[in-house]
Formats: C-alpha cells, sequence, structure tokens
C-alpha cells in the first residue's frame, strides 16, 4: 500500500504539465495541418511549452531546447515587426547559455545552483530597470515603426528581467513570467499570432506551477541547510 501511495504523490504532480503538453502538441499540429500556422510557429508553440515544463522540474535540459526556441521565435516576431522580442530572442540565447552554466556549477564550491529568494535591494533595481528599459525601448520602437511600440517594450523588459533571475534560480523570477504573460496573450491576440498566443496561455499556467514548485523546493533546500 505504501508503495502504491508512493508511486501515486510522485506521478500527481506531472499529471497538469503532461496535459498541457500534449494539448500544445495536438494543437500545434492542427493548426498546422489546416494551415492556420507554420511550421516555425507549431515549432516554436511546442518547444516553447516543453522548454517552461522542464524549468519548472528543474532540469537541465531546457537550456539546449531554450536555444533552440529563442532562435525560432526571434525570427517569427521579425517577421511580424515586433523588434523588442525579436531583439529579446538573441538576449535569451545569450542568458541561457550563462544559465546553463550557472545551474550547473553557479552554487557553493561550483556545485549544482538551488533556488534561491532575491533580496530587496536586486527587486528595487530590477524595477528601476524595467522602467528604464521601458522608457527607452518605446522611444526606439517608435523611430523603427515598430507595432503595439508601448506593449511591445514593456513586456521585453519584464521578461528580459525574468530571465536574468531564472538564469541564477531566484524564485521571484515566476511572478515576472506570470505578469509578463498576463500582458502577452492580449498583446499576440492583436497581432493575430493566435497560435503564439495561446502557447503565452500555457506558459501562464506552467509559470503558477512553476511558482509553487520552486517555493516548495526553496523550502527544501532551506531544511536540509538547517540541519546540515
Amino acid at each position: 500500500m505504501r508503495t502504491t501511495e508512493n508511486v501515486a504523490s510522485r506521478v500527481r504532480p506531472l499529471l497538469l504539465p503532461s496535459a498541457l503538453i500534449l494539448a500544445t502538441c495536438a494543437i500545434a499540429y492542427a493548426a498546422w495541418s489546416t494551415g492556420n500556422a507554420s511550421a516555425l510557429e507549431a515549432a516554436a508553440f511546442v518547444s516553447g511549452a516543453i522548454c517552461v515544463w522542464l524549468v519548472v522540474r528543474e532540469s537541465i535540459w531546457n537550456f539546449p531546447l531554450g536555444l533552440i526556441n529563442v532562435a525560432i521565435s526571434g525570427y517569427i516576431f521579425y517577421q511580424y515587426r515586433l523588434y523588442a522580442d525579436s531583439g529579446l530572442q538573441v538576449v535569451y540565447f545569450a542568458l541561457n547559455l550563462a544559465g546553463w552554466y550557472l545551474w550547473l556549477f553557479g552554487g557553493e564550491n561550483r556545485t549544482a545552483l538551488k533556488v534561491q529568494r532575491t533580496s530587496r535591494l536586486e527587486l528595487a533595481l530590477i524595477g528601476g530597470f524595467i522602467a528604464a528599459s521601458t522608457t527607452f525601448l518605446w522611444w526606439l520602437l517608435d523611430k523603427a515603426g515598430g507595432a503595439a511600440k508601448f506593449w511591445d517594450a514593456l513586456t521585453t523588459s519584464i521578461s528580459l528581467s525574468a530571465q536574468w533571475l531564472q538564469s541564477r534560480k531566484k524564485l521571484e523570477c515566476w511572478h515576472l513570467w506570470i505578469l509578463a504573460d498576463v500582458l502577452y496573450v492580449p498583446l499576440y491576440i492583436s497581432r493575430e499570432l493566435y497560435l503564439i498566443a495561446l502557447l503565452y496561455a500555457v506558459f501562464l499556467a506552467l509559470a503558477v506551477l512553476g511558482l509553487l514548485t520552486w517555493r516548495k523546493s526553496l523550502k527544501q533546500w532551506s531544511a536540509a541547510d538547517l540541519f546540515a
């Protein structure tokens, strides 16, 4: 009986993300096969969802898949004149490489990195960065003739900050991802990128799950350190 309960307790947390991934694959295939999405959009859709799921699970394999996803996404956003989002993918690429290294060797004595909290000072600095970056990108996108200039600038700034925290395994990255995803869904709907909008709705659900999962992981690490 205990063995059955243990197996059930391990399988249960995987049911929701697994269902989301399967639904993502089915929707991407349906959109591609009916001509409502390109093969690249479908690939970005599926790889993006799987990548976020791997981040939730604290799997190091999120990084190689993430590199592929941001390369595809950057090209798609450029085609739709979402220049800030397109340029953001280049920064994501660099942060994915840095995060890959840090997750493996960024802990004490070059050990694997643990989930951590972000200091109040860093959060204040990030808030200042988001405000300054949004203002600058808004001006830049206006000059470049970008679409949805303010919202593109704001979501780009929030996402960049979230990726920076995620690369260093900071719990608060999920708060920023949730905020960004809430804004991204209507933004992409307004650009008629319906498949991408749906993907970010999946991201939103996974981000909430990620926050809960990482919060639990943080408590486990804290308890382990306390009794070490």
